[in-house]
């Protein structure tokens, strides 16, 4: 039996939580068949089982700020899950961008916490306006110091301590690196896809965020995470 643990939060920020979270995968334009299957998957049971995807409602930066409240400690592990959210499939548009900067204001964070994701990741400057930049690793200058490192320490700190939150994780992060396949036209390889461990150079980050989400629900809530394997 499952044992009882005591959540940080109240359904009504779990709720305003998932709501910012649909609004930063929705930032780049509309959900596509399978982000929907997944998200109806995570949110059915106990989150959000009506959510209509033709009438869905962007959370406000206001709102999410109001509901979340004035503990720093929420609304920066929020942010860090709204950037996961935004890395997880090894594109960064201009949109995420935009938003993940719209609740950093608002929320009253430091611009400092997301800079040192964005100026060491994106080269928002490439290609048109509004288009998706695919991830690609910051080259180390002479020193060979890991200009990626104080994004990894920030991400790295992200906590779970919520079993609705840790199953979202262990829901919305593969369990093995996806995506590696070979584009092939009359029986000749015309392109090799990498996986998505080669597209994104946080990609340790996500892998180490769903280990922390499935030993907490082990270890601290007792639950069986034979379904996340």
């Amino acid at each position: 039996m499952p044992a009882t643990t005591n959540s940080p939060y109240t359904q009504e920020q779990i709720k305003v939580w998932f709501r910012g979270l649909l609004t930063m995968a929705w930032a780049d334009g509309d959900f596509d068949d399978d982000e929907k299957a997944l998200i109806t998957s995570i949110t059915q049971d106990e989150l959000a089982p009506c959510t209509d995807f033709d009438h869905f409602e962007p959370v406000s930066p206001q709102e999410l700020a109001a509901t979340l409240g004035d503990d720093p400690k929420t609304a920066e592990n929020f942010l860090r899950m709204a950037v996961m959210v935004a890395l997880a499939d090894g594109v960064y548009s201009v949109e995420e961008d935009d938003q993940l900067q719209a609740f950093c204001s608002t929320l009253n964070l430091e611009e400092t916490l997301l800079s040192s994701v964005r100026s060491t990741l994106y080269n928002l400057n490439q290609g048109p306006a509004g288009a998706a930049s695919p991830l690609t690793p910051p080259k180390a200058g002479h020193g060979k110091v890991d200009p990626l490192k104080p994004a990894r320490e920030w991400l790295d700190q992200l906590d779970v301590h919520d079993p609705r939150l840790a199953r979202f994780l262990c829901k919305m992060i593969p369990a093995q690196c996806p995506f590696e396949r070979d584009v092939v036209l009359f029986k000749k390889k015309l392109v090799h896809i990498p996986p998505m461990c080669k597209l994104n150079p946080l990609y340790d980050q996500l892998v180490g965020l769903r280990y922390r989400a499935l030993s907490y629900l082990a270890d601290d809530v007792g639950e069986d995470v034979t379904p996340y394997l």
